[in-house]
Formats: C-alpha cells, structure tokens, sequence
C-alpha cells in the first residue's frame, strides 16, 4: 500500500472539490429564500412546494422516467443478445460488420446520431414523440449494455452451462437458469446505465421529440436560456438525490449478489471436490 503523503491527499480533495463542489452549492441555493440564485436570503423550502405545482416540469418529468424506463429495458434486452453473439457465436460472416455496428454509438458524435435518426424517422413519415425518442435512445444505449454483459460473459465458466445441458436442459433452459442469474450483476448495471444515459441525454431527444414530449433535460435547458430560477435548483436536488440513492442501492445489491454467487460457486465446487 502506498503510504500517505500531503501531495496524494491535495491532490484527492482538489479532485473531489473540482466534480462535486458545483453539486453541494445548487443544493445549498436550493433552499434559498430569495428569488435571485446569486443572493442569500435565509433558509426556505417554498422552491420545492413551487416546483411541485409547476406542471410543465412535472409533465416533462413523466415523460423522462416512462421514455428512461422503456428504453432501458430494450437496450438491456438487446445489448445482452447483442453481448452473447458477440462472445459465444464464434466467427461468422458478418461478425466484423455486425461487432462495428454494436460499438459505433460509442464513438459516434450525438450530433450526428441525432440528425440521423431525425432523417430516418422523417424519411418513414414517423410522427415524433415518445416512441422515436425510445427508439433513439435504445439505439445508443444497447452498445453500453453490450458492452458491460461481453465483459461478463468473456470470464464466465461455460462448464456450468455444459453441466446443465448434460442434465437435460435445453439451451434456453441453460441460458436462464444457469448463466442469466450469473451475470445478472452485469445485466443490472448495463440497465442502470442505460437508464442515467436516458435520464441525461438532452441532444438526440432534441432531434427526435415533438411537440407532444418534452423531456426534463429539454426542458430544463429552455429555462436556463432565459435565467436560472431556484425552481431549477429544487428539481436538480431532488435529481442528485434519486440518482445517489439508486447508486448506492445498487450497489449494495450488487456487492450481496457477487458475495452470494461466490459463496454457491465454493459450494459447487467443493460438492464436486
């Protein structure tokens, strides 16, 4: 282990200051009694009531969660599939062409992935909305997932889906009973990822919304062009504060699987033994 030095612990509060400061003041002027955000004015919680009653940031809020949630749920189920071809299929015609297309949001600018899909869904006369934000979102999120569940599946042991199938499963039967709960820690965290990514995106939702949906991010940046409200603030909190009890929730989750999975492979291993 390295030994403390005054340089490494400088170095580490500087860092910490740098990405989280901003965070701690607009939750501090979150609860700023006065109208300007620059200017304290004493201690009030009337911005969250506001915020509350504010019914386009609530509506623009629905649509974020429903369009996060949906398009999570297709990125995972499809960048796991996507994930075990890649790993399993072996080569195949194609595998260079479809491996490209897999990881190709990961580099692709969102400018350019939004403007295209913008022209793919008027090209197909797709009204926008809800769904073409789905669809977008499920475009760049499955390489995420993907790539999370092939890191898995690249250190997964194949002799405990061979055993199943020697006891009589079928594939499907060995997939789901057997190497699905096994890297369920990488298919949760490809879902989680894919569900911030959704959360956060604000320049391919620009491209494929429409009048009738309006995300948060969307919303959120059409406010701040004409000033910063402490309505603003308030809905950011309430954002930093769902998104750091998800993390931590998932974490916890995560860390009792990977304990639990440890503990039942030693198990199976000395049953065998």
């Amino acid at each position: 282990m390295r030994r403390f030095s005054w340089f490494n612990a400088t170095s580490l509060t500087l860092g910490f200051a740098f990405l989280y400061l901003p965070m701690v003041i607009l939750v501090i002027y979150s609860f700023n009694a006065s109208k300007l955000v620059t200017v304290w004015a004493g201690f009030s919680t009337k911005w969250y009531g506001e915020l509350l009653q504010n019914e386009d940031f609530l509506d623009a809020a629905w649509v974020t969660i429903r369009v996060a949630f949906f398009s999570s749920v297709l990125a995972t189920v499809l960048g796991t599939m996507a994930a075990t071809v890649l790993v399993r299929a072996g080569r195949f015609m194609g595998r260079g062409l479809f491996s490209g297309m897999i990881y190709a949001p990961l580099v692709m600018p969102e400018v350019i992935t939004g403007l295209s899909l913008l022209l793919l869904f008027i090209g197909i006369g797709l009204d926008r909305g809800v769904f073409t934000i789905v669809l977008a979102h499920t475009t760049f999120a499955m390489c995420y997932v993907s790539v999370v569940v092939s890191s898995r599946l690249v250190s997964f042991d194949k002799s405990l889906e061979e055993a199943a199938l020697d006891l009589g499963c079928t594939p499907f039967q060995a997939f789901r009973l057997v190497t699905l709960p096994i890297i369920a820690p990488a298919v949760i965290s490809g879902w989680l990822l894919a569900f911030t990514l959704s959360l956060d995106d604000l320049v391919i939702a620009s491209f494929t919304t429409g009048p009738s949906a309006t995300t948060l991010p969307i919303k959120i940046f059409s406010a701040v062009r004409l000033g910063v409200s402490p309505e603003i603030n308030a809905l950011s909190t309430i954002m930093i504060s769902v998104v750091t009890v998800g993390v931590i929730t998932a974490s916890i989750l995560s860390k009792r699987s990977a304990v639990a999975q440890q503990r039942d492979e030693q198990a199976a291993a000395q049953a065998t033994g």
